[in-house]
């Protein structure tokens, strides 16, 4: 038996309702399948749920999908597979071994961070190697640089390991860590954190660029977020063979291997409740189905805008929501060329001319700046069948600011495509544009019309200390019984290892299926 998962089917009646003659295990209804969605749907098949998850693409994977385009494959978003202990736990749930499905292998550098002037440092998961970088570049750091790294893997084992899989859903599940917040000084952003450690300015940059990748500002996410240097020189750095796609077939596969419905091209037009309490959806067609619980992956902010209706909302009104500060957007150009750059890492970052001032363009004064920093993919160096024979497969991500900017990418997107292909062809890929065989591009728009995001940020809510745990949309609604969110807008936050271990908490607040009994 396969998953249709091309198109738009509509389930046979007995797989509506939330019984059946057939079927009396309670029925979990999953908007999205993003990895939260996929994980969240995996987890509650494993403790008996039926459950359907709803997609309105054509495809599952959310921000997560892949473009396929003349012999060459892009993964749409992530790319970067750290903590992979927690997708091995979804195929252990389902009695099976990742390994069967996926082949994950170690990148290494894990980055190759390139300063404007030309400065390389490669960041790797080597102690000695590290320290070593860190000496070329500035010696007198290295004893900073160690305390740093003691650092991290404190906050590490108190932010991720201990509290990354635990809900946060009463004020006094915030009093009880706070010590431990103001003893790892989660006060402090990550640059002033980092900053208080070593004293180059390049070195500043290379151990606080990370809230980068999840929508944050370095110079205001919150300092737990330094965990991340720990995570990566604990679990590594991973790429899945055949792109990340692969693990999204592979977790579509757990669920068919547990009976789930997955239906795509099915667009969630409102969460439907009744006094009070969650009990289905309406999908745009108009089509409602029956549940016992909902799980939203959607981003968390167009959930409660836009699928629980303002009566059943009193803590995220549309004022809370439309108040709130949300995250970089991203502009992504995907492109192919018909030679290799074999000196071109996996992952590289270059770095523009300025980075405080580029960070208050894009954050607070959301504004396309003249200038860049740019995060490079090149998957081809890992794995060569994603291109054509000879070819490489590249994708380039530039941080821009979210909608509530004034930039038109209707008519700016082409013009900054440009100037970033002369920008690389200048530096790391000579001869790029007489190269390139194939071409798309996803604009802040895309987040917002394609992927429902909401203002067009590509990680939700931005990870600020006021906007984090407690104060983040709950994994178990605040406003819906029976609602449940996961993915990067709600606790602990974006990035892969955030978005399952968000479904993770599914296990905690998600009644047992005895209650439906």
């Amino acid at each position: 038996m396969t998953l249709d998962i091309t198109s738009s089917t509509r389930p046979p009646k007995g797989q509506r309702g939330t019984r059946t003659a057939g079927d009396q295990r309670p029925h979990a209804i999953v908007i999205g399948s993003g990895f939260g969605g996929l994980a969240a749907a995996v987890r509650l098949g494993a403790r008996g749920y039926r459950v359907t998850v709803l997609e309105r693409l054509d495809a599952p994977g959310g921000r997560a999908s892949v473009y396929r385009q003349d012999g060459f494959t892009f993964d749409a978003g992530p790319t970067i597979v750290t903590a992979p202990f927690l997708f091995e736990e979804l195929w252990a749930l389902c009695g099976r071994n990742m390994a069967d499905d996926v082949t994950l292998v170690p990148i290494d550098p894990f980055y190759q961070i390139r300063f404007d002037d030309g400065t390389v440092f490669n960041s790797s998961g080597d102690p000695d190697r590290m320290r070593a970088e860190v000496a070329r570049l500035s010696p007198g750091d290295v004893a900073g640089y160690e305390r740093f790294m003691l650092a991290s893997k404190e906050i590490c084992k108190v932010g991720f390991e201990q509290l990354g899989h635990v809900p946060f859903g009463s004020i006094g599940d915030m009093a009880r860590i706070a010590p431990d917040m103001i003893r790892l000084q989660s006060f402090r952003s990550v640059y002033g954190l980092v900053s208080s450690y070593v004293k180059d300015p390049r070195l500043r940059i290379v151990l606080s660029f990370h809230p980068l990748l999840i929508g944050g500002n370095p110079m205001r996410t919150t300092a737990i977020y330094a965990l991340i240097a720990h995570l990566e020189r604990h679990w590594g750095v991973h790429f899945a063979m055949g792109g990340t796609g692969r693990l999204v077939q592979g977790l579509v596969g757990l669920l068919e291997g547990q009976g789930a419905v997955m239906r795509c091209n099915a667009e969630v037009g409102r969460i439907l409740v009744e006094k009070g309490r969650a009990c289905g959806v309406r999908l745009a067609s108009g089509e409602e189905i029956a549940s016992d619980i909902v799980v939203s992956n959607a981003d968390s902010a167009w959930t409660y805008r836009h699928l629980v209706a303002p009566e059943h909302r009193r803590r995220w009104t549309n004022r809370k929501i439309e108040k709130a500060r949300y995250s970089t957007s991203l502009f992504v150009w995907y492109f192919g060329t018909n030679r290799r750059y074999e000196d071109v890492a996996h992952h590289m970052i270059l770095l523009g001319p300025r980075y405080e001032g580029l960070l208050a363009d894009i954050f607070d004064h959301h504004k396309l700046a003249e200038d860049f920093s740019l995060y490079l993919h090149r998957p081809t160096a890992t794995d060569p069948s994603l291109a054509p024979p000879g070819c490489d497969a590249f994708y380039v991500l530039s941080p821009v600011p979210h909608l509530a900017g004034d930039t038109d990418w209707t008519t700016a997107a082409e013009p900054y495509r440009q100037t970033i292909a002369r920008h690389l062809a200048a530096t790391v890929l000579p001869g790029l544009e007489e190269s390139v065989v194939t071409s798309r591009m996803l604009t802040p728009i895309d987040f917002q019309d394609r992927l429902l995001s909401f203002q067009g940020a590509a990680f939700g809510l931005e990870p600020v200390l006021m906007q984090s745990a407690y104060f983040r949309p709950h994994n178990r609604s605040e406003e819906v019984e029976g609602l449940y969110l996961v993915g990067a807008g709600t606790h602990p936050g974006a990035g892969l290892p955030g978005v399952l271990s968000s479904a993770k908490i599914l296990d905690t607040v998600v009644p047992d299926v005895s209650v439906f009994a």
